[in-house]
This record gives C-alpha cells, sequence and structure tokens, in this order.
C-alpha cells in the first residue's frame, strides 16, 4: 500500500505577505531597471516613446503583481502613446516617399488626398499606423479613428508602383479628371469596385427605417467589400437572404471599415445603435485583428486586447437583449490549402463571452470550393486562383462568389437564432 502523503500545511497570513512583497519588490527592481535604460533613450523620438512605454508597462507589471488589478487606464495610455509614435513617424517618412515620386503618381497622389499635406494618417488594423486618402475617408476622434466620407462615390486603383518597388493600391474619387490622372500614372483601375457612401457615412444605400427586421454588421474590409460592387457585398447579399427566407423587409447597416478592429466596432457599434435598434448584430472578425496575420497564424497574437473590446460589445447587447453573432471571416489559405486553423480561427471562441454566439463558416466555404473547382475542371478551365478570393487581381477578400457564401452560411445561422 502505498505511503499517504502529508496534508499541505496552511500558509500563515504573514507568509503569504511576505510573497507578495517579494513579488512587487522583483517587480520594481526590474521596473526601476527598464526605466534606467529607456531613459538613456529619451534625448530621441524613438527613446521618448520607448521610455513611455516602458514606464505604463512597469506600471502594469507591478499592479500585477500586488494584486490591485489592472487599471485600464493604463492600457489606454500604452496605446494612445503607440499610435501618436507610430503616426508621426509615418508622417516624416510621407515627405520623402512623396518627393521620390514620379511627377505623374504625384498628381494623382494629390487628387486623391494622399500627399503630405492632405493625407489621412490614423491608427488601424489593431496596431498600425494606416495612409488613408482623406478624399475618401475622414477622421473620427470618437474611438472610431477614421470614417469614410459620406455621399461620395469611390473606386479602387492598383498596381501603382512606389519607389521602393512596392505595389500599392486605394481608392479615388470615381471623376474623369481623377480617372484621367489614374490613366496618366499607369495604374490599373479596378472598374468593378465602385462604392458609394450614404448620407451616414456608410456604404450602401439609404437605409430604410421601417424595415420589419433591423441588424448591424460590424468589420473591417472582409464586410466593406473590397473590389466588389456594392450590391454584391456580403452585408447586401445577406440582406437579400434574409428577406427571402423571413419573408419579410429587411434592413442591414454595413458598417465595415478596411483596417477596423473590435475597438473601432464597438464605437461604431456605439454611433448606430441609438439611432437604428438592431435585432441582431454580427460582428467579423479576422486574424489580423489580435496583430500581424502570419505572426497570428502561428500563434503569436494578443487575445487579451481585443478579449476586453468583444467583451464590451457583447455587453451592449446583452444589455438590450440583442443576439450577437460572431463569425470569423475564412482566410484564403486555409480554403485552398492545409487548414492551419489551431491559433486562428481556432482560438477566437475562447475569449467570447458566454453571451455571443459564436459561427464558423469554414466548412462552407470549402464545400463551395470543391463544387467549383470540379465544375472548372469539367470545362478544362484553370482550377486556380480561388473562385471564392479576389485572387485574380492578387487579393485575398472574398469575390461575389464568396460574398454570397458567406450571406448564405451567414443567414442560414440567423434565422435559427432569430427563430429561438
Amino acid at each position: 500500500m502505498p505511503p499517504i502523503p502529508e496534508p499541505p500545511r496552511p500558509v500563515s497570513r504573514s507568509a503569504g505577505r511576505s510573497r507578495r512583497l517579494a513579488r512587487v519588490f522583483k517587480a520594481v527592481i526590474l521596473g526601476v531597471t527598464a526605466l534606467i535604460l529607456a531613459g538613456m533613450l529619451a534625448g530621441t523620438a524613438p527613446g521618448r516613446y520607448a521610455s513611455g512605454w516602458a514606464y505604463v508597462k512597469v506600471r502594469r507589471a507591478i499592479a500585477r503583481s500586488s494584486g490591485s488589478g489592472d487599471d485600464r487606464r493604463w492600457v489606454d495610455e500604452e496605446w494612445r502613446r503607440r499610435r501618436e509614435f507610430d503616426m508621426g513617424q509615418a508622417r516624416i517618412k510621407l515627405r520623402g516617399v512623396y518627393d521620390g515620386y514620379d511627377p505623374r503618381l504625384q498628381a494623382l497622389v494629390r487628387a486623391a488626398g494622399l500627399d503630405p499635406d492632405h493625407a489621412l494618417l490614423r491608427w488601424g488594423n489593431f496596431d498600425k499606423a494606416l495612409l488613408l486618402p482623406s478624399t475618401v475617408f475622414e477622421a473620427d476622434d470618437s474611438g472610431r479613428s477614421y470614417r469614410f466620407r459620406p455621399n461620395v462615390r469611390s473606386i479602387w486603383v492598383r498596381n501603382l508602383k512606389s519607389r521602393e518597388g512596392v505595389l500599392a493600391y486605394f481608392p479615388i474619387p470615381d471623376r474623369p479628371e481623377v480617372l484621367k490622372l489614374a490613366e496618366d500614372a499607369q495604374a490599373t483601375i479596378v472598374h468593378e469596385s465602385v462604392q458609394n457612401t450614404n448620407s451616414w457615412g456608410l456604404r450602401g444605400g439609404e437605409p430604410d427605417p421601417a424595415a420589419e427586421l433591423k441588424g448591424i454588421v460590424l468589420g473591417d474590409s472582409y464586410m466593406q467589400g473590397l473590389f466588389v460592387g456594392d450590391d454584391q457585398t456580403p452585408t447586401e447579399r445577406l440582406k437579400r437572404v434574409l428577406a427571402e427566407r423571413l419573408g419579410t423587409t429587411v434592413e442591414i447597416l454595413n458598417t465595415g471599415h478596411l483596417g477596423y478592429s473590435p475597438e473601432q466596432e464597438y464605437f461604431t457599434l456605439l454611433e448606430y445603435a441609438e439611432r437604428f435598434p438592431p435585432r441582431f448584430v454580427v460582428l467579423s472578425l479576422f486574424a489580423n485583428d489580435f496583430g500581424d496575420l502570419f505572426e497570428v497564424i502561428d500563434g503569436r497574437a494578443d487575445w487579451e486586447e481585443n478579449r476586453y473590446w468583444i467583451g464590451k460589445i457583447a455587453g451592449f447587447c446583452e444589455a438590450r437583449r440583442v443576439p450577437l453573432l460572431v463569425v470569423p471571416a475564412p482566410w484564403v489559405n486555409h480554403v485552398e490549402g492545409p487548414r492551419h486553423t489551431g491559433y486562428y480561427p481556432g482560438h477566437v471562441p475562447a475569449i467570447l463571452p458566454d453571451s455571443a454566439v459564436y459561427f464558423d463558416p469554414m466548412e462552407d466555404f470549402v464545400e463551395a470550393q470543391d463544387r467549383e473547382i470540379a465544375a472548372r475542371r469539367a470545362r478544362g478551365e484553370p482550377l486556380t486562383p480561388s473562385p471564392l478570393f479576389n485572387g485574380q487581381i492578387g487579393d485575398g477578400h472574398f469575390s461575389p462568389l464568396g460574398c454570397r457564401v458567406w450571406a448564405d452560411a451567414v443567414g442560414g445561422r440567423l434565422v435559427r437564432l432569430l427563430g429561438r
């Protein structure tokens, strides 16, 4: 008979307090060291950024070690410092890059509002500084960082070669004189990508507040619908699916903006939900909501930051008894190739609150891909790129067919969810 282990000895209050103090002391020592090193760099702009970043990091580490909790204000301060630094550095670089452009490209960039004097530099894509054309976007300091200008018709141009050889793409005003500048700069105009914004500053026509079923779709460029027409976006497709299956009038706000992440989507929901009370909310996610796309796929992601913001979205919906459906957008590589989805979207359900409903349309995409490839093979057509994404123009967003597959899958899940 094996010996019976001794029960653990109770730890006295004084011993427990000593251990906590020891942890705090270690954290303080590490923090002071970090601050000294950061202070040595404080004479430069990167140094001031690094020292400020280190200071907030140390404060958070001390708070966690002492058991006093992690003050959200410290987190917001860290993000503010990082974003201001990144945008400042980007603006410095922009002038040098612009000066190196060909005169014809400079003329197009000026007309689009991307020159150093007019470009909109804001944060987006979770932790990046974004350069946006001020003729299509405007600043938003309510928490969204930027937003579409209302009542603007724009179109995408691509294959613009920068001084470093990188092929750029961006929307420009869809006006004859600007399109002529794009042709002069030898840009490729994506004619099927015309986008109209309504008076609410959202893609699509004017909303119908009298519709019997109203919803809001939150998301980034996947929901905005890059390189597809206004009537082919995932949201427009979803409207038609729900109207057909439920036999009622449906209106859905497409609040998708390229580069948005759950933080911006939370403030977007705050803005529109009071004006347009939804019966349901769909939150679309993608891997770069949690960091760099390829790092997230490999497991190096910041899950905790967006656990917080998704929780805020879910809490808002729960307080109003509005179902929240969280839908990760499939990545083209996972549909076409090996299914390495253990981190994205595999880890997404682990950060969702209980009130949110999770739905992954991956299998719907894979089955649609198989059907289309079989049809292409029978017709003797090339099997690549995927018909569900914009691979024919070197883009990984949904094609018109991909938008339809997404809407069919999500629409079916919403019908069941609303039926409950």
